[in-house]
Formats: C-alpha cells, structure tokens, sequence
C-alpha cells in the first residue's frame, strides 16, 4: 500500500509542474516584464494628531533589469516556459503596457 501512495504523490506534484493555460501565464509574466523595464518602488508615512507615526520605503529591482534584458524577450520567455506557447500577442502591443 504505502508504494502505490508514494506513486500517486509523486503524480500529484509532477501535475503541479505541468503548463499552465496561456492566459494565466501572460498575466503572471507580465509583472516580470514591467520590473525589466524598471524598477519599482513605494514611499509611505503617516502623520497623526501627535506628530510623526512612521515612515517606510521599499524598491523591488529585477536581475533583468539589471542585465538590461529586453521586456519583451523576458516576456516571451516566461509564457513559453510557463504555458508551453508562445503569447497571444506581443507585450509592446497589449493595450495595458506602458512601459
């Protein structure tokens, strides 16, 4: 029994590394693609009737970005890997990017 368990687990996980559909795979690379463009951040405070209450910045910086690679090419890459297909269209063409 504890085999024919140990097989079937293993089943599940390979399925979970298996392509995902095309359209859930543009909307996850086109994130990756924007950080290639550059990078983002966000400054934050806040101010309450006692004075000064806190104060936070972050960035998020690609290694993409920082190897200059092009947005569409990192694009490109991550759905094919991702879904096993090429996009449905090219990033430069989707009406949602403004790189």
């Amino acid at each position: 029994m504890r085999p024919l368990a140990l097989t079937c687990l293993g089943l599940v996980l390979l399925a979970a590394c298996g392509p995902i559909p095309r359209a859930d795979a543009e909307r996850n690379c086109f994130d990756r693609a924007w950080l290639a463009a550059h990078p983002r951040g966000t400054v934050a405070f806040g101010i309450g009737s006692g004075g000064r209450k806190g104060a936070g910045a972050a960035i998020a910086i690609s290694s993409d970005y920082l190897m200059g690679r092009d947005p569409s090419a990192v694009y490109d890459q991550c759905v094919m890997q991702q879904s096993g297909q090429p996009p449905s269209q090219p990033l430069y063409t989707r009406p949602d990017w403004k790189g």
